[in-house]
């Protein structure tokens, strides 16, 4: 099956959509790479303004340095938060998974929809994803080095751009079981 080929509802993307976090070596190819930003570009904006940009990495040696880079500061902010640091202190362990592509939606805007507006993106490209039979997550871990200077240099990414969401993709090495969810918590239905 081509992974471009899209075989499920959204409703059944929805359901089935989950943070994958094994990734087989297979490289995404750049025609689901584009399908993807498709995707994204088309969800909801507060204004109409469309404020993203995208960046793409793919270079599995560049995606091992930015994640070595990002390690110890995700563990001080971690620690500064009472949090155990887990995996992070492992030389070996890679906060992208292996993942062979890194997207990142980034904005130069600020204001009170700018970040809303990029992670309604980024949940259309999930879900675009899974429906490609391909994993995604969204890895919170790296953003503060993400927006470090010297890693915007690394990457080519202007001074006045923010990364608001990375988001790691590629092949799934199995299936991911779905997690529990709590039924909803409704504060108020009037008729």
């Amino acid at each position: 099956m081509q992974e471009t080929h899209v075989e499920m509802t959204v409703f059944e993307a929805i359901l089935a959509r989950r943070c994958v976090r094994s990734y087989t070596e297979q490289v995404v190819s750049l025609d689901a790479i584009h399908i993807l930003l498709e995707a994204a570009i088309h969800a909801p904006t507060a204004l109409h303004e469309e404020l993203w940009a995208f960046a793409i990495i793919r270079d599995k040696q560049l995606l091992k340095d930015i994640s070595d880079y990002a390690k110890p500061l995700f563990v001080r902010e971690l620690q500064r938060t009472g949090h155990t640091p887990g995996p992070f202190t492992e030389p070996d362990f890679n906060i992208f998974y292996e993942a062979s592509t890194l997207i990142l939606i980034c904005s130069k805007q600020t204001g009170p929809f700018v970040v809303a507006d990029c992670w309604l993106a980024a949940e259309n490209l999930m879900l675009a994803a899974c429906a490609m039979k391909l994993g995604s997550c969204v890895i919170g871990a790296a953003l503060t080095a993400l927006n470090t200077p010297d890693i915007k240099v690394k990457l080519n990414i202007p001074e006045e751009f923010s990364i608001i969401v990375p988001i790691i993709l590629g092949h799934p090495n199995g299936k991911t079981p779905p997690n529990q969810r709590r039924k909803p918590l409704i504060l108020t239905l009037t008729s």
